[in-house]
């Protein structure tokens, strides 16, 4: 028995170079691991989660051979307390090396951490100390003598030496690089047009300093991308509305516009919404190439834009508050660098403060309200205030909000944001009430609304996929199962068409073409009514194909012609004068507006005449908003009139985007055949038998 335990003390005793060793490994080991879990966010601890990580595995032969030997030197002793203990602390030790090995493969080799295996190595950490130190303690105090005081003395030195040394080292590492330094400074020549506190006036957006920010800290959605994260949330949001809110070409046209007639400082009350990371950064201002930076234009909305936001308020504008989010070190490294694999370590291995980017308002409406509701006052128009677009108010009054009941109420997330099958590390959500964290779904990041025309335009990477599914979206074809029990089913805007049975030749045939809003959550159309078209076109044919007439058909050059019927908006200037260029900072009031409510309907009636051989008119021009009554002749025929009413949709109406963009462009903005209908009518003269089809 003697000769193993003075076997220990030559292998593993106090005053052995492994005992010493191992001690202060497990030491730095046991501190820098409840730094990183209790500490604060800070480049020095994850400068000590480094070294944690590499220490942790450059020990783990040596502390296996350790307690190997330990073993063997006491396992023929009677179980006793000190015995027990040290078992006891092996044992979640092992636990402990293990989850180590396992969470660095999965920092260095996964896309995440499993938060379980976090908790088992935290806890195994504390339980090893908590039997390692009445251990070592109790081993102490029976075998105390003048020599062991000695030893145990210099072991304890070493321990503290050592961390010392370590925590010396992590100092020197921290000082030597901290992370990105950012430049939170306006341009020298800022122009602070609205007062020195509002400095982002026009826009109501804020940052939580109300100073200005590096745009390198909000931008850099790439890395979200190609870190091997994200990757699938980043393909959708690079095609998006999001995406290319401030390189959209028709966004910048009209910006420049508005900064020649306004001042550059006036764009302002754009940036918020479209340009956060220029707005912020203080490039909307004078001399300032484009009144965007390079990251803005690329990012627009981008993903830390988005995920820094937070407070908001309903009011709309851009009425929220933006704090600059900490980075983790080497946070803008080029992928497949080294910076670019510590990096991605650390956030996935301490993903406290990445997981704060996401909180439960941004899965409200009242976040999206922020910048999906809309006016101007008298900053801007120089009269006085104006209600615009406002999706919020439109869905909050529709039946589509059941306040406080998430089981029949349809929000913003859920419709454009529809849940999609996912190996994202985002997959999975706890906090939705349908949901769970293992349900292998994210929200899509394409936003799927109604712009197919700039992702094409600007030929970016997955317009084509882009494009085809937001038609599909107009035209109601996209199935959304999370809320198909309480979603209405086929398009988004019904048409029918109520005719009579028959006609005859001399005597008027009444048309009527009725809208109904679907299963749309807010007006249709929405958006900014004074450049979105969306228009009823009626054909009649008869029996031999032939047309007999339309209305709504564009020209070949992409107009209406006058009469159609539209929904849109016109709004007016003080002077009475049309704002057709989207220069809404002129704007007062509207002289019209016609838009369907959520589940309500519209009708536009036709009067056709059908005189037996009378020649072809074409309707005089009738005042935007009434009742049309078109007086259609019908040659003398029988059998069947065909009658087809079409309900197009385009983005941008042509004149303002031949204003924009020019008229040789030859640009036209693609139109979407949101929903039709088909109805056919008998035409007989007086008397005749023959019979209809």
């Amino acid at each position: 028995m003697q000769s193993n335990i003075d076997r220990d003390q030559s292998h593993t005793g106090w005053s052995t170079i492994l005992s010493r060793g191992i001690g202060a490994a497990l030491f730095f080991e046991l501190v820098s691991g409840l730094a990183v879990t209790f500490g604060p966010f800070h480049p020095a601890i994850e400068w000590g989660l480094i070294f944690h990580t590499v220490l942790g595995i450059v020990a783990v032969g040596p502390i296996c051979w350790y307690f190997l030997q330990h073993w063997r030197s006491y396992r023929s002793q009677a179980m006793s307390d000190v015995l027990l203990l040290g078992y006891a602390g092996a044992c979640v030790l092992a636990v402990c090396l293990l989850s180590g090995l396992l969470l660095t493969g999965q920092g260095l080799f996964g896309v995440r951490t499993w938060a379980w295996l976090r908790y088992v190595h935290l806890i195994s950490t504390l339980l090893g100390a908590a039997a390692t130190m009445p251990h070592l303690v109790l081993a102490f105090w029976r075998r105390r003598n003048q020599e062991t005081y000695r030893a145990a003395l210099g072991w304890i030195s070493t321990l503290a030496g050592s961390t010392l040394g370590a925590v010396v080292v992590v100092g020197l590492c921290t000082s030597s690089y901290s992370g990105t330094h950012y430049r939170n400074n306006f341009p020298a020549d800022y122009s602070f047009a609205y007062g020195a506190n509002r400095p982002f006036a026009p826009s109501l957006a804020r940052t939580s300093t109300n100073g200005a920010f590096d745009p390198r800290s909000l931008a850099g959605s790439e890395t979200c991308g190609e870190s091997g994260c994200h990757t699938e949330i980043y393909n959708e949001w690079k095609v998006s509305a999001h995406r290319y809110a401030a390189m959209d070409p028709i966004f910048q046209g009209i910006q420049n516009v508005m900064a020649k007639q306004n001042g550059p400082e006036s764009t302002r009350y754009c940036g918020g919404c479209h340009d956060p990371i220029s707005l912020f950064s203080g490039t909307k201002n004078i001399f300032a190439a484009n009144l965007t930076s390079q990251l803005g234009y690329n990012d627009g909305i981008s993903c830390l834009a988005c995920h820094s936001i937070q407070k908001t308020d309903i009011q709309g504008n851009a009425n929220y508050i933006v704090a600059q989010p900490k980075d983790y070190l080497w946070q803008w490294s080029d992928d497949h660098t080294l910076g670019a694999v510590a990096r991605n370590f650390l956030i996935r291995t301490w993903p406290a403060q990445h997981n704060r980017l996401n909180k439960r308002v941004y899965k409200t409406p009242e976040y999206c309200a922020a910048c999906h509701k809309q006016f101007i006052d008298a900053e801007i128009n120089r009269v006085g205030w104006v209600q615009l677009q406002n999706q919020y108010d439109n869905w909050a009054a529709s039946h589509w909000n059941h306040k406080g009941d998430p089981k029949t109420t349809i929000e913003c997330r859920e419709c454009h944001m529809s849940l999609v099958v996912s190996t994202d590390p985002a997959a999975g959500d706890a906090m939705d009430y349908n949901r769970s964290l293992d349900d292998h779904r994210h929200r899509s990041h394409r936003f799927l609304a109604a712009n197919n025309f700039v992702p094409a335009l600007l030929q970016l990477d997955g317009a084509a996929d882009q494009v085809r599914m937001t038609d599909a979206w107009l035209q109601g074809r996209v199935d959304i199962p999370e809320i198909r029990s309480k979603w209405a089913q086929g398009p988004v805007v019904k048409v029918r068409i109520e005719v009579p049975r028959s006609a005859t030749p001399g005597e008027s045939l009444p048309v009527r073409v009725v809208l109904t809003s679907n299963k749309v959550g807010h007006d249709y159309p929405t958006g900014p009514l004074d450049m979105i078209q969306s228009w009823v076109e009626l054909r009649v044919t008869d029996g031999s194909g032939q047309v007999i007439y339309t209305s709504g058909q564009r020209d070949e050059k992409g107009f209406l012609p006058p009469g159609t019927f539209l929904f849109k908006a016109e709004p007016v200037d003080q002077y009475g004068n049309l704002i057709d260029r989207h220069n809404l900072w002129e704007m007062v009031g509207v002289r019209y507006r016609r838009s369907l409510f959520p589940g309500y309907s519209d009708t536009v009636e036709y009067d056709i005449l059908c005189p037996a051989g009378a020649r072809a008119q074409r309707p005089a021009a009738l005042p935007s908003g009434s009742t049309r009554e078109y007086a259609v002749p019908v040659k003398s025929v029988h059998g069947n009139l065909r009658i087809n009413a079409v309900l197009h949709y385009r983005k941008i109406d042509q004149f303002l985007l031949n204003y924009v963009m020019g008229a040789k462009s030859n640009l036209t903005a693609p139109v979407v055949d949101v929903s039709q209908a088909t109805a056919t009518v008998c035409v007989e003269a007086k008397g005749d038998a023959v019979a209809c089809q």
